[in-house]
């Protein structure tokens, strides 16, 4: 192998893909990035073995097609430290490559390309997608904090797609909130769904760029494949069954509190300050016109409350949220004006965009209540 790069792209294609490389791993050769270079390109692979990442960069210089396994870590840290110019690399034994920069060189080990474990990608049936790039990243920002860490129930611990004809919905759940993204933007030709575990969907959020205009999804039963630009994400999916989420999400909810969002979010931020450290409970007291907000901490004599003006229809209501989970939701969604509502004491609060703002806001979600004194 041997050609020469601009050290600026370089550095930037190995951190894009770098979030692939595991901090250990039972299999040394991982901890590498596998170049490739063909045709003028270099493509560059980085892989924990459940999730892959891969790009392609053009090069300036290409005299000797090859693929060797380059240290990721002394790559990076050689390259950060180098002003932007043409960098060359340069296999020069069976074991050792040659990098070259204006003023100086540095000789570092590589491993055979061979001992590289090959890629799992998706298969022959695997349906494809298109979906708006910025649309993407807002469902997985919108919904990945509420997905779970529960090791008996692994389809939890990812966002769930469910693709239909008329529009698509992320949906992710802890037991305790959960959040539904709808896109009308993404409309697949049949019914179909896929979990995909937080990791790799946080990692997908970061790496796609504003100047990505849209992302191609397809998926099998174990593998799903993201491919924009000259970038591709492949993972290992989520094995298991979602559970029916549409048949949770309360309908007949006939109390309404319309508030505006922020004020609402703002409110409970500040008395959630004495709320006790530990359960972070709070407590809502509704009477039409006006929701009055009140946490306490006995262990240290601390209370706080606050009334606020605000559109409330129903029967005088008492209600306990933990005060963590519902400021999440608040601060994830957009709309000005937020519609709660409430069934009981006991049963789950829905909260959703007002009627005027529907059609922009594409976030919904249900909050589960807690028992109070």
């Amino acid at each position: 192998m041997n050609l020469t790069i601009s050290s600026t792209n370089l550095l930037k294609a190995l951190m894009d893909v770098s979030k692939a490389i595991p901090s250990k791993s039972p299999l040394p050769i991982l901890e590498n990035f596998l170049f490739v270079l063909k045709e003028g390109k270099l493509e560059i692979t980085a892989s924990d073995s459940e999730l892959t990442l891969r790009t392609s960069i053009e090069v300036e210089v290409a005299d000797e097609d090859g693929s060797i396994a380059v240290p990721a870590r002394h790559m990076i840290d050689l390259l950060k430290e180098l002003p932007d110019q043409p960098v060359g690399i340069k296999t020069v034994s069976d074991s050792s490559f040659e990098c070259t920069w204006a003023s100086g060189n540095s000789a570092l080990p590589y491993f055979p390309a061979d001992d590289y474990p090959d890629i799992a990608t998706t298969g022959a049936d695997a349906l494809k997608v298109e979906f708006p790039a910025e649309s993407l990243v807002e469902g997985i920002q919108s919904t990945i904090y509420a997905t779970a860490d529960d090791e008996i129930r692994p389809a939890m611990n990812g966002i769930f797609f469910d693709l239909a004809p008329e529009s698509t919905t992320l949906v992710a759940s802890d037991s305790h909130k959960l959040i539904c993204y709808t896109t009308k933007d993404v409309k697949a030709s049949e019914k179909a769904s896929f979990i995909l575990h937080k990791k790799p969907a946080g990692v997908l959020r970061s790496i796609i760029g504003k100047d990505v205009e849209n992302v191609e999804i397809a998926f099998d039963s174990s593998t799903a494949q993201f491919t924009f630009g000259c970038t591709t994400m492949v993972c290992r999916l989520v094995v298991g069954k979602y559970p029916k989420y549409r048949d949770v999400i309360p309908m007949n909810n006939a109390n309404v509190l319309q508030i505006d969002r922020q004020l609402l979010l703002n409110t409970v931020k500040r008395v959630a300050v004495c709320a006790n450290k530990a359960s972070n409970h709070i407590k809502f007291t509704l009477k039409e016109g006006q929701l009055e907000i009140s946490a306490q901490d006995l262990g240290f004599a601390l209370a706080a409350y606050e009334k606020i003006n605000c559109n409330y229809s129903g029967e005088e209501l008492t209600i306990g949220f933990k005060s963590t989970f519902l400021t999440e939701i608040l601060a994830n969604m957009s709309c000005n004006t937020l519609v709660m509502k409430f069934a009981d004491a006991r049963r789950a609060a829905l909260l959703l965009p007002a009627e005027e703002e529907s059609e922009t806001e594409k976030v919904c979600g249900i909050l589960m209540p807690i028992m109070i004194q």
